[in-house]
This record gives C-alpha cells, sequence and structure tokens, in this order.
C-alpha cells in the first residue's frame, strides 16, 4: 500500500466512487489504498451522501494547519503491546471513533467507547480514561453516564475499590437486547395512538403499520441476539487451526 496522505486527486475519485455507489473496499482497490483510509477520509468529511472531494481537501488542510499551530500534548501514538504498529492502531481507533459518532453516538461517548474496546483488558479507570483521552474527568463521567444509560458499558469497582468501566463479552449482548426493548416501546406506544386517532383513519393506519413493523423488527434483533450470544464467548480460529 502508498503510503502518504490523499491526494486532491484521490478524494476525487473517492466522490466518483461514491457517486457510482461503490463500496469503500473496491475505491480502496482502485486507489491501492487501506479501506480503513477510505472508510475515515469519507466518514469525517460528510458521510457517503455529503462527500464532496474539494470540501474534503480544504477541510484537510485547515486541520494540518492547526495541528501544526497546536502545542503538542504529547506522542500522537502511544506505545503498544504484542508488536502492534502505535500508527495503524491511532488510526484504526480514529476511525472506529469516527463509525460510532456516525451511528448517532456523541463525540466523547464515541471516544470513550472505541478507548475501552481496544483495551485488552475492555476495561479502565476514570483515570487512566483522562490520561488516554486527553480530556477533564467531567467529561469522562458525562460520557461514560451516557454509555451505561445505552447499556453499552458497565461500571464496577477493582480490589483497590476504584471504579472501573467495562466492555466485555456480554455487553454487545446487554445492548442489543436494550435496543430490542427499545424498539418495542416505541411499537406499543404507536399502537396506544391507534385508539385516539381513530381506527381506520390515515394516521392510525400508518401508526398501526409502524407498530406492526417495529414489533417485527424488536422481536428479529432479540431471537438474533439470543442465538448468536454463544459467538461473543467463542475464539476464533486462527489460521493454523484451520490448517489442521
Amino acid at each position: 500500500m502508498p503510503g502518504g496522505r490523499l491526494t486532491q486527486q484521490d478524494r476525487q475519485q473517492i466522490a466518483l466512487g461514491l457517486a457510482d455507489g461503490l463500496a469503500y473496499a473496491e475505491i480502496a482497490r482502485r486507489l491501492d489504498r487501506p479501506t480503513s483510509t477510505i472508510t475515515r477520509e469519507v466518514m469525517r468529511n460528510g458521510g457517503p451522501t455529503g462527500y464532496r472531494a474539494d470540501l474534503a481537501h480544504r477541510a484537510t488542510e485547515r486541520r494540518a494547519h492547526r495541528r501544526k499551530q497546536a502545542v503538542p500534548r504529547g506522542p500522537e501514538a502511544r506505545p503498544q503491546a504484542h508488536g502492534r504498529d502505535p500508527e495503524a492502531v491511532r488510526a484504526y481507533e480514529e476511525t472506529l471513533t469516527t463509525v460510532f459518532i456516525q451511528s448517532g453516538t456523541p463525540t466523547m461517548a464515541a471516544r470513550l467507547m472505541a478507548g475501552l474496546t481496544l483495551s485488552d483488558a475492555g476495561s479502565l479507570t476514570a483515570s487512566e480514561l483522562v490520561q488516554r483521552l486527553q480530556v477533564s474527568p467531567a467529561s469522562v463521567s458525562k460520557a461514560v453516564a451516557f454509555l451505561e444509560s445505552q447499556g453499552m458499558v458497565r461500571r464496577e469497582r477493582d480490589a483497590g475499590r476504584r471504579e472501573r468501566y467495562t466492555v466485555d463479552d456480554d455487553i454487545m449482548y446487554e445492548s442489543m437486547m436494550a435496543s430490542a426493548r427499545g424498539t418495542a416501546q416505541v411499537a406499543e406506544t404507536a399502537r396506544d395512538g391507534v385508539g385516539v386517532l381513530g381506527p381506520g383513519t390515515p394516521a392510525a393506519v400508518r401508526l398501526e403499520n409502524i407498530a406492526r413493523f417495529l414489533d417485527f423488527v424488536s422481536e428479529s434483533i432479540a431471537r438474533a441476539a439470543d442465538q448468536a450470544r454463544e459467538v461473543l464467548h467463542t475464539k476464533p480460529e486462527t489460521p493454523s487451526d484451520s490448517a489442521t
């Protein structure tokens, strides 16, 4: 894969690829770039429907200019265990954060979620998060409160009585079940409106259809999560395992 930053011509090719409905992987293949580079570029510059090559190029130049003027807060990439490339991990964490943000997670909560997910322990204290994210304790507390409300992190105490925030194998399952319950609640509320607006009226029919649709979606999410739960506790096969 070639190094260096994306050029304006690269960004024009990305815009053309998006207009043609190409997947990020296909655009990356045509530019001989990592798929993560294309994903990060598009997500931080308007998303697949709002990406504009000229605007993206100017925004990147502005960000680079601001970085040069800013006082350094320490190394961009932290040392990594297991022989990982620190810059590759930093870039991937940025990509994961951007995807969380695009899915509707507030920025600080997305940064915190990405940090927890990419830590080998899947668990960090408040002080560790403050240091890792370079933010205030209040920002960490607010982000944790949001993620807890969504069932995406769990708060616990370690042997030293310090609070730790954890993302473990069951958190994703619990998050999916919380989503299913929330969807079912919307369906129930929509159905309550049928009696208020009068059965058979256009608005009531619309609400009934919404309720039936969301009932199906909620039940499907819960059923799929139950069926797939064991996947979260299964160690993936390595290439050597497959060969054996």
